[in-house]
């Protein structure tokens, strides 16, 4: 940071749902910025078709964090707004936000950061798209994660058509998926959109849906409410809350395989949920049929692991994503091979406390304001009113808290980042807090 008195500057990169949050946090407290964003418009991943490729959005997308869940606290969603937002009301949402809080003049639109790098001195030189360098105070990482996506390999070969669920748009472009024998591969959300959305006829010819194990896929609502307005109270040990609701939802559910879906391996919620309105339904009247984990491509079709072969043309894998940072050299700043990135409150590596990634998480259950909260301790550093601990508390910390928040999860490279929104929020508050008393370390060397 700068000398005691002068403000430091910091840069964002982005301008999605953690960036502008971000960036409202700074104006609020007067510190200077730069925001840059590589598309001409705020709203990264809910940016249908973003001209920048980075987006995941497909056309029928909803939200599944209820409204209840993911208004900015400032800033509430519209009164008449389904349960689950269409990603286009979503959109506007943030455009609404954006220009509510006169945010969009600090946003250099259509400028991409080409290279972060760290000076001597421990700022940070970040060079634009536009071939300009400019050297910051501290840098803030608000560009998310699904945008690299990530495709397994199998032996063999396969002739027709495939795509990862990242640039899958609707079911007529930019392929037309219409009579077709499909397979989407993958146990997450999308897999569960996209399979549900074909399946329903006259769409694709038939439908098949490859997990390589079974997972929970739980429903968007639980007793006549969204299951996500359900909260515990705050006193309940989290080992019991996940007790208890995991003894609800299999009341609710029922087993997995009775549904013709693998039998899990794990308990619900030892798992990322898969939430779907729709895809047990599509399972059960037959439109989408489950097959286990694939053996290897054969042409026109795929052979699976129970020696079975089905004919296919077109092949969807909706199969998560890797984090990456392209723009950092440093490889101390990047996912290793199992996509592990521990970091300090999900938000700092240590050695490197002027540079916070937001929202580099997956949260139960909201995600659009999780970097609200977590700009509330970047502000504080930045003014002078938060110190770190030193390393070896940070790093014993960052082992405790993957505890508290991984050690239930079956290991995945789809689990490396999960968080409990409640659990989260509540220790941040009280480490800002912490962080207030903290006596100033001396600053870190560049590692």
């Amino acid at each position: 940071m700068r000398e005691s008195g002068t403000a430091p500057v910091s840069c964002i990169i982005g301008a999605g749902p953690s960036g502008i949050s971000m960036a409202k946090r700074l104006k609020d407290f007067g510190l200077p910025y730069d925001q840059f964003e590589a598309s001409d418009d705020i709203g990264g991943n809910w940016y249908y078709k973003n001209p920048n490729g980075m987006s995941a959005c497909y056309q029928s997308l909803h939200i599944d964090t209820s409204k209840y869940r993911l208004a900015y606290e400032d800033f509430p969603v519209p009164d008449d707004w389904p349960d689950f937002p269409h990603h286009s009301e979503l959109l506007q949402y943030f455009r609404d936000y954006v220009d509510h809080f006169g945010l969009r003049e600090g946003i250099e639109f259509e400028t991409r950061v080409e290279r972060a790098e760290r000076l001597d001195d421990g700022r940070w030189a970040v060079t634009l798209s536009t071939g300009e360098t400019r050297e910051y105070d501290a840098l803030i990482v608000a560009n998310g994660h699904h945008w690299d996506p990530r495709t397994p390999e199998y032996p063999g070969h396969f002739d027709g058509h495939q795509t990862h669920s990242h640039a899958y748009s609707d079911p007529f472009e930019p392929y037309d998926y219409r009579g077709k024998r499909v397979m989407v591969v993958g146990g997450g959300n999308s897999a569960m959109d996209i399979s549900s959305e074909l399946s329903q006829r006259p769409l694709a010819a038939k439908l098949f849906i490859s997990m390589r194990r079974g997972v929970w896929v739980l429903g968007k609502y639980a007793n006549g409410q969204p299951a996500d307005k359900a909260v515990l109270p705050s006193w309940m040990p989290s080992k019991l809350g996940r007790k208890l609701a995991q003894r609800m939802i299999k009341k609710q559910l029922g087993r997995m395989e009775d549904y013709g879906l693998p039998k899990p391996d794990h308990e619900p919620l030892e798992g990322h949920p898969s939430v779907s309105g729709e895809f047990l339904t599509r399972v059960g009247c037959g439109d989408i049929t489950p097959k286990g984990a694939i053996d290897r491509l054969d042409g026109d079709g795929v052979i699976f692991a129970d020696g079975s072969r089905e004919q296919v043309d077109a092949i969807i894998w909706a199969t998560g994503y890797n984090i990456s940072f392209p723009f950092f050299t440093d490889p101390a700043l990047q996912a290793d091979e199992n996509n592990a990135f521990p970091l300090y409150k999900r938000m700092v590596k240590p050695g490197y406390e002027n540079l916070f990634f937001l929202g580099l998480a997956q949260p139960l259950p909201t995600l659009v304001n999780f970097a609200e909260q977590q700009s509330k301790l970047v502000a504080a550093a930045l003014r002078g009113d938060y110190a770190f601990p030193g390393r070896e508390e940070m790093e014993r910390v960052i082992k405790a808290d993957e505890a508290i928040h991984l050690g239930h999860f079956y290991a995945s490279k789809r689990h490396t980042i999960q968080v409990d929104f409640n659990t989260y929020v509540r220790d941040l508050a009280k480490e800002v807090e912490r962080g207030r008393r903290r006596p100033q370390q001396t600053a870190s060397p560049p590692p």
